[in-house]
């Protein structure tokens, strides 16, 4: 996990613990899928990652096939998330 979505999961646990819990359910619904091309990859300069939605937000993450090895990046609203 990346140092800054750490730090969001942090705020979220303390602002808002329903969102919070919603969205570790979906970070461990992401690990625990056999199916990993299930979930969308992104285009341009966020093809390296894949997307879930939660809520109104969108949890981006990468997979490495030679890993086996999920990493989850970032978290934002979805009119934000993709203009970073």
């Amino acid at each position: 996990m990346s140092k800054h979505l750490d730090r969001i999961l942090i705020k979220l646990e303390k602002k808002n613990k329903k969102f919070y819990e919603s969205l570790l359910k979906k970070m461990n619904e992401v690990l625990r899928n056999p199916e990993i091309e299930h979930y969308k990859n992104l285009k341009y300069k966020l093809k390296e990652y894949k997307r879930v939605h939660v809520g109104s937000f969108v949890l981006l993450f990468k997979y490495d096939k030679q890993e086996d090895i999920i990493y989850f990046s970032d978290l934002d609203h979805h009119d934000k998330i993709y203009k970073k």
